[in-house]
C-alpha cells in the first residue's frame, strides 16, 4: 500500500514541461504531457546525469537537455538504441491535485536508478523548471 504526498495541482505544472521536487534522496521531475498525463522520474538522465526536467517534453518522452538521448516517461527506460534507466515514481491526479507514492516503482526497471524500493521520507518542495 502506498502513501501518498500532495505535491500540488496539476495546473501548476506546464503543458509539456515539469516541476522539481527537491527531496533528501535527490531531486524528482515530475512532467505534463500535452494530453494532461502526469509522470515522475528521478531528474537525472541515466548517460550523463543531465536534468530531465529541462528536457523537451514530446508524446510520452522527454529529450535529455545535454545528449538528446529520449526517455520514456512511463518507465524511465532509455529509447534504443540508448540503454540505461531513471528511476520512477507512481503519480496519480484527483480532482487536479497530483500526489507522489512515497515508495519509488521499480517496475519496469532494469536495475541501475530503479533497483531497490527505498521510501522518501520526506516534505517535498516544489521549484519551476
Amino acid at each position: 500500500m502506498n502513501d501518498w504526498l500532495h505535491i500540488g495541482k496539476l495546473e501548476d505544472i506546464p503543458l509539456q514541461g515539469a516541476r522539481v521536487l527537491e527531496t533528501a534522496f535527490g531531486n524528482i521531475a515530475v512532467f505534463r504531457t500535452q494530453a494532461n498525463e502526469v509522470f515522475a522520474l528521478r531528474d537525472r538522465c541515466p548517460h550523463r546525469g543531465g536534468p530531465l526536467s529541462q528536457g523537451i517534453v514530446y508524446g510520452r518522452r522527454v529529450a535529455c537537455p545535454l545528449h538528446n538521448w529520449a526517455i520514456e516517461l512511463e518507465s524511465g527506460e532509455a529509447v534504443a538504441p540508448d540503454k540505461g534507466c531513471a528511476r520512477r515514481f507512481s503519480v496519480k491526479v484527483e480532482r487536479g491535485e497530483v500526489y507522489l507514492a512515497a515508495q519509488g516503482d521499480t517496475a519496469g526497471s532494469s536495475g541501475g536508478e530503479g533497483a531497490g524500493n527505498h521510501g522518501l521520507y520526506v516534505g517535498v518542495g516544489v521549484t519551476g523548471h
